[in-house]
């Protein structure tokens, strides 16, 4: 209350500045020759008292009354000429206060209600900080997250892939310390979009280990946690977090969903440090860069900081070999036939490389988009489940692959 009070009494403040203004301006001053025939008329008086005084002679004194004569009768000429009653009129001039007064009451209100907050007391940063350590203690778990989550959509696949799901649940339910058969589940579960079962699975499979888990593993489970709760960090995602940074602390999507959740509790300042620092320190084709890139520039606006685009560092060890986006786009501007050969000859040499000596995930996955874009869906499904045979142990590279087969639409 105490708010509205003083900011009208600022804005009724202003307005009746205003309104003073422009009623005084209402008549108009004394014309400049009214001002002349003063300074003139006191010219004569003056003359006189020096004409008395014997300063000036009577020949020169009469010249000069001559003179301030003629411009007296000149300025009164001209002051005859002035209009009379120039003054605006008394009602425009009052509607005129009106209409301005509510401009700048309607106009501030009307501000204020597009883009302040209603009812929001004030907020010093040391109390933004204690709302904030309250909200990262006292938040919805990963159960009511998850209840609260909108459904996931229904991904459409074969029926043999699915039936193939289901021996795999049976199995991985009957055999309750096989530790690969809770990786695999994990990642067709994750396919699936089954994300609540897929944790679960990946928490079996770090059991099985005897909490032996790498970094990479409790990061999985806090990003499949994450994704059941529908982006949402909860204090058992926060736990597989700290875990994974404990193990690693240069672990990339642990430090992304680290940011974000610091972001959800009320800390941007912490989260765009965070953030800022993974971008420097790449890898720029690293999975979790875009993310960041998508959401600093926001993070920072509401921290308060001028951000700057941030370059993040090359891949070690150069780029990927193969076709990449650039060259496909270059391409636009061959002819038809010409595109297509050259296309076809840097996919080539990419599959024959990786068929005789390996490559990596990300080289795996960009073989098998170059393939759908060829139209070749058969030679590309044929590359993805080599793909997922060479990666079945590595469940980051797995997803990586399985992403790629999506955006080829592959699983479709």
């Amino acid at each position: 209350m105490t708010f509205w009070i003083v900011t009208s009494f600022m804005a009724l403040a202003v307005c009746l500045l205003i309104a003073m203004v422009l009623l005084r301006a209402r008549k108009q001053g004394a014309p400049a020759a009214a001002y002349d025939l003063k300074v003139y008329r006191q010219q004569l008086r003056e003359l006189d008292k020096d004409l008395a005084r014997g300063v000036i002679n009577q020949g020169d004194a009469e010249r000069t009354q001559t003179e301030i004569s003629r411009r007296i009768l000149a300025a009164d000429e001209q002051l005859q000429n002035h209009p009379a009653n120039l003054a605006q009129p008394r009602r425009v001039t009052v509607g005129m206060a009106v209409l301005v007064a509510v401009l700048v009451l309607g106009g501030s209100m009307g501000l204020y209600y597009r883009l302040g907050v209603h009812g929001y007391g004030d907020m010093p940063l040391a109390d933004r900080i204690e709302q904030a350590q309250e909200r990262a203690t006292d938040r919805p778990s990963q159960a009511q997250a998850e209840a609260g989550a909108p459904p996931q959509p229904q991904q459409q696949v074969e029926d043999s892939y699915l039936q193939l799901v289901e021996q795999l649940r049976q199995t991985a339910g009957e055999r309750s310390n096989d530790a690969q058969g809770q990786a695999l589940l994990v990642q067709h579960e994750a396919n699936l979009g089954n994300f609540v079962a897929a944790y679960q699975a990946k928490q079996n499979y770090i059991r099985i280990l005897s909490g032996d888990g790498v970094a990479k593993d409790h990061a999985e489970t806090a990003e499949l946690m994450i994704m059941a709760a529908g982006g949402y960090v909860s204090l058992e995602a926060e736990d597989e977090l700290r875990r994974a940074l404990e193990l690693d602390k240069g672990n990339g999507p642990a430090r992304y969903y680290w940011g974000l959740m610091l972001g959800q509790i009320g800390r941007p300042d912490r989260a765009y440090q965070i953030w800022s620092e993974t971008l420097q320190a790449g890898p720029a084709t690293a999975a979790w860069i875009p993310g960041i890139q998508a959401q600093i520039a926001e993070m920072a606006y509401r921290a308060g900081v001028d951000h700057s685009p941030i370059t993040p560092q090359p891949e070690a060890g150069g780029a990927l070999s193969g076709p990449t986006a650039e060259e496909m786009a270059g391409a636009q501007d061959m002819s038809s036939e010409d595109r297509q050969q050259m296309i076809r000859g840097m996919v080539s040499n990419l599959a024959e490389r990786l068929a005789s000596e390996g490559g990596s995930a990300q080289e795996w996955a960009r073989l098998i988009v170059a393939l759908s874009v060829l139209n070749e869906g058969d030679r590309a499904r044929t590359i993805h489940r080599e793909a997922l045979q060479n990666f079945a142990e590595d469940a980051e590279a797995v997803a990586l692959i399985t992403g790629a087969a999506q955006q080829a639409g592959l699983l479709q």
